[in-house]
């Protein structure tokens, strides 16, 4: 019967040590990989070091640019606007107008189609300008999307709207 009492106390002395063992491995700290250095930073610090965008000038020139581009396309929507509309009744032109009576119907609506697909057309590219602009003034501006690089101001002047860079816009083929 001692000899059973001297066992357990032999495992419980043998278990308490390699617990005590076990617990001072697991709080030994241990430098980390430099691959897990990379794979523990978070998305902001593996983007390339941060590019100043532009000056106030170039932004201010870049703004005059959309304007005179939301101008003429808010005085094209206007001009489309009048052409679907009836001067006399401020309505819409339908078929039953007395321009569809001197005119092949089909024609007529063809062009109101047209007519409308231009306004929607427009509409869609005022909306890019409109976002240009909210760009300007958060001062993500003249920043491509994809890559974080700044659009050449070339590209800027042509296609002020640019949301993405050469490289990238040929990469995603719109």
């Amino acid at each position: 019967m001692a000899k059973a009492v001297a066992m357990k106390k032999k495992n419980a002395a043998e278990k308490k040590g390699a617990g005590t063992m076990t617990a001072k491995v697991k709080r030994k700290k241990v430098a980390p990989k430099a691959s897990d250095k990379t794979m523990m930073k978070p998305a902001a610090e593996k983007r390339p070091a941060k590019v100043k965008g532009y000056g106030t000038k170039d932004l201010a020139r870049f703004k005059s640019i959309i304007m005179e581009k939301r101008k003429e396309i808010l005085d094209e929507l206007q001009i489309l606007k009048e052409s679907m509309m009836d001067v006399t009744t401020g309505e819409y032109a339908n078929e039953n107008s007395t321009y569809s009576m001197h005119m092949d119907q089909g024609t007529d609506a063809m062009e109101r189609e047209k007519t409308f697909m231009f306004a929607s057309r427009e509409g869609k590219f005022l909306n890019y300008l409109e976002d240009a602009l909210k760009r300007i003034e958060k001062g993500t501006y003249g920043f491509c999307t994809d890559c974080g690089k700044l659009i050449e101001k070339e590209r800027l002047e042509a296609v002020p709207h640019a949301q993405l860079c050469i490289r990238c816009k040929v990469k995603k083929g719109r």
